[in-house]
């Protein structure tokens, strides 16, 4: 076994994987897994570059990461860095911070690649015959993925709940307006990626990141978050758009009052919710597949 850290720096959050893999049969046993919510998309989609505030937010998280890393005796650590950084003029700034925090280079992957990795990740245990379509709904874009043991086709396109909340939405709860604005956006989004994944022919769909687990977290009644019930369970369509259509009426003070929904998540968990009911609706599926296991468990199993 090798003992490995995985970073996924995303648009909302950074997150951290350690964990023992076999690098032949692909098991990985989970040490220690953590989140932090630092917005590092903050204004990206708006001025192109990342906010001062932001990386600090973010740089803070790393040196967070680097103690539990050391102190666990990680052998490798492997950076992966996704839309955010990916769109921002200023991504030298960002890429130097974690250099001098973590002594190890990001890699500002394409959407293809994080595809991919979150493919790996949320299939690794799911041994059923049929082609899986992967969805990880991110905060500044969305990928697809179909397959089964192996990616057949991906498509990430720029689509996420920060990206489409700091858009569209100017009230809270959103108007009308801004909702279906997210809605066109969404379908929009969806006609590209059709274009390269046959999203309409997948057998399973399976659902990944936060947006996805939390509106899984609401429907199953939740007291309390809890990534045990949550990993593998199967919400039904019907459930999401009823989710979605609470989520839509209910204010900051209401979300922030439901203990499932991660604070740093409240203000763009509709824009999250709204993306994983127009999915459902477009393919057709009758339930979504929720995978706690993602991008992270498959940057792990390649660092390996």
């Amino acid at each position: 076994m090798t003992r490995v850290a995985g970073i996924d720096c995303g648009t909302n959050s950074i997150r951290l994987l350690v964990a023992d893999v076999h690098p032949e049969t692909g098991e990985l046993i989970e040490l220690d897994r953590r989140m932090t919510i630092v917005r590092l998309g903050q204004d990206v989609d708006r001025t192109g570059r990342l906010a001062p505030e932001a990386l600090e937010r973010t740089f803070a998280a790393c040196r967070a990461y680097a103690e539990v890393i050391k102190e666990l005796g990680a052998e490798r650590i492997r950076f992966v860095a996704t839309s955010a950084s990916r769109d921002a003029e200023n991504r030298a700034d960002f890429v130097n911070g974690v250099v001098e925090i973590l002594g190890v280079e990001p890699e500002v992957i394409t959407g293809d690649q994080e595809a991919a990795f979150s493919f790996t990740g949320a299939t690794g245990e799911l041994h059923g015959t049929e082609t899986y379509l992967v969805v990880d709904i991110g905060g500044g874009s969305t990928e697809f993925v179909t397959g089964n043991k192996h990616v057949e086709a991906a498509r990430s396109v720029d689509i996420g709940c920060v990206r489409l909340t700091e858009r569209h939405v100017r009230h809270d709860p959103p108007t009308t307006e801004e909702a279906e604005a997210i809605r066109v956006d969404v379908r929009a989004a969806l006609d590209l990626a059709a274009e390269t994944v046959p999203i309409d022919s997948a057998e399973t769909l399976v659902g990944l990141a936060g947006s996805v687990t939390t509106v899984a977290a609401i429907a199953l009644g939740l007291p309390e978050y809890d990534s045990e019930k949550v990993h593998h369970s199967r919400i039904s369509a019907e459930r999401i758009a009823e989710v979605t259509d609470r989520l839509l009426i209910s204010t900051h003070a209401e979300r922030a009052a439901i203990p499932v929904i991660h604070p740093g998540r409240v203000d763009v968990i509709i824009a999250g919710a709204l993306v994983l009911r127009e999915i459902v609706e477009r393919v057709g599926a009758r339930e979504v597949v929720v995978s706690e296991h993602d991008i992270l468990d498959g940057i792990a199993l390649s660092v390996a």
